[in-house]
């Protein structure tokens, strides 16, 4: 096998669900080819699934200027919680909610951007087999013609939590069993309760009534384990008695929209990168769905990827750049699956359970504890490793407003190219000539800051600096208080956008 390195051919992304499809319009929003794939016959046939869009999920789609076409079709949400336990994300220092908006809904609207920057899917087409070597990937697919094998530079797993190309790989997928069954019916209700249940105790397990949209409720029965076999199918039937025999009543349960099951275990594979083949979203990490995070782990997973992968792929930086995707990724998620196992603790049918929820909830009612537990949630609080002590470094830049030379704006919308952004609040020392080595990957932009301090999640209120370098996945790589460390700039910019590309 052998690739042409004036066009390498596209990045095959198996799998068009969030994960795959946010991935595919930050490729094209740099000009790079891909080519989605995806198992299903069309779009929809798994039901609506994840009910929500956590603020950090949010915040990254407004850096590329559509979040308003998810906040236009979602409303904010007033479930925020940890196992069950309400968290309150008003005092988080963040301009967006959570937000009600169903996963086939969030999925549309990814779709209609994939397919405008040029990026569509072909469905009922699995992929079979995986080659490899240092100039690219051959991928072996079944479809509606038959078998064939695609051509392209580097291949991105999006394909789920049974991965079949995770499996090809022999990539780890080591973790914990699962100790319970949930199941899940999107449904019609006659008699619903007057409040929401969340993660409501019974002797017989725990149940779960929440409205997901006019006329139609999520119910989730938790129970140690399933009458009908593992493998089946839910029905309508199963579903009814299991409601019933916890809450003791069906609530007038008709007319499913949607039926599964889902259980507590818990895994993350063991490399995020393989060569050219990269795994992402369900691919990389299953958990149990509490807390609202699965969904946004893989669009956050999309985002650190996608800006690296087409750095690489414009030869604007070293393919060792992709290494960091897994160094930084694994470690967060990680991070976030010990935090779900916590809460599986939580909402098991162990009496135990029930004093430890009792203790969580009086602690959960300290404020200092519902802002650490709230900006974990929400994902404000992530924090990649990066050279240096300041508390800006590694972590998301806050939004703030400024004023460039003739016009108001946001940090946040200082991205939407999905470029790098040297941003000099000095007012004083020009970075222009000083980051000329990579004027054409990254925008410098001189602008006035209108607040003297920056809240940072998990860290506080600091003195808005004079200077930083944001990555296009709004992380800051470098910070200046005062006259720049031009050495660390150059460094820095090095790291993270490749080579200089004229003498410094």
């Amino acid at each position: 096998m052998s690739l042409d390195t004036d066009n390498p051919g596209p990045v095959i992304i198996a799998g068009a669900g969030p994960t795959g499809l946010t991935l595919a319009t930050e490729l094209r929003r740099r000009d790079v080819d891909v080519l989605l794939l995806d198992r299903q016959p069309h779009r929809g046939v798994d039901g609506s699934r994840a009910a929500g869009l956590q603020p950090r999920t949010i915040e990254l789609l407004d850096q590329r200027g559509v979040a308003d076409r998810f906040l236009a079709l979602g409303s904010p949400s007033n479930l925020p919680n940890f196992a069950g336990i309400k968290l309150d994300y008003a005092p988080l220092s963040t301009r967006f909610p959570a937000l009600n908006i169903l996963q086939s809904e969030t999925e549309q609207i990814l779709d209609e951007l994939a397919t405008e920057l040029g990026a569509p899917v072909r469905w009922a087409t699995s992929v079979t087999d995986v080659r490899q070597n240092a100039e690219g990937v051959e991928v072996t697919v079944d479809g509606p013609d038959g078998t064939e094998t695609l051509s392209g530079s580097y291949l991105v797993a999006c394909d789920g939590g049974r991965s079949t190309i995770r499996k090809l790989l022999g990539v780890g997928f080591p973790g914990t069993d699962a100790t319970m069954v949930n199941l899940l019916g999107d449904v019609e209700l006659e008699d619903p309760p007057e409040q929401p249940k969340q993660l409501e105790r019974h002797e017989a397990g725990l149940i779960s009534v929440l409205q997901i949209q006019p006329g139609w409720y999520r119910i989730v029965a938790t129970q140690r384990e399933r009458q009908a076999d593992p493998r089946d199918p839910v029905t309508f039937e199963e579903m009814r008695a299991a409601v019933e025999k916890i809450a003791g009543t069906d609530f007038g349960m008709h007319t499913a929209r949607w039926l599964s099951s889902f259980t507590d275990a818990t895994r993350q594979a063991e490399r995020y990168r393989v060569g050219r083949v990269v795994l992402a979203g369900d691919a990389a990490h299953i958990h149990l769905p509490v807390g609202g995070q699965g969904l946004n782990m893989g669009i956050q997973n999309a985002f650190n990827l996608g800006w690296k992968l087409a750095a690489v792929l414009r030869g604007e930086a070293p393919d060792t750049l992709l290494d960091t995707y897994h160094d930084e990724r694994h470690a967060v998620d990680g991070d976030v699956l010990k935090l779900i196992r916590a809460q599986s603790l939580l909402v098991s049918e162990n009496p135990k359970a029930a004093d430890l929820s009792e203790v969580v909830t009086r602690l959960i009612g300290l404020d200092e504890v519902n802002r650490y537990l709230g900006n974990i949630q929400a994902g404000l609080d992530i924090r990649y490793p990066m050279p240096g002590n300041h508390p800006l470094l590694g972590r998301r830049v806050p939004d703030a407003d400024i004023r460039t030379s003739n016009e108001d704006k946001r940090v946040f919308g200082l991205l939407w190219s999905a470029k790098p952004v040297l941003l000099d609040l000095s007012a004083t020392a020009s970075l222009t000539d000083a980051a000329a080595g990579w004027a054409d990957r990254i925008d410098v932009v001189a602008a006035e800051c209108r607040a003297r301090t920056w809240e940072v999640p998990g860290v506080g209120t600091i003195p808005a600096p004079a200077a930083v370098l944001i990555r296009p996945d709004g992380h800051v790589a470098w910070v200046s208080d005062g006259d720049p460390d031009l050495t660390a700039l150059h460094q820095a910019l090095t790291t993270w956008c490749g080579p200089a590309s004229t003498p410094l």
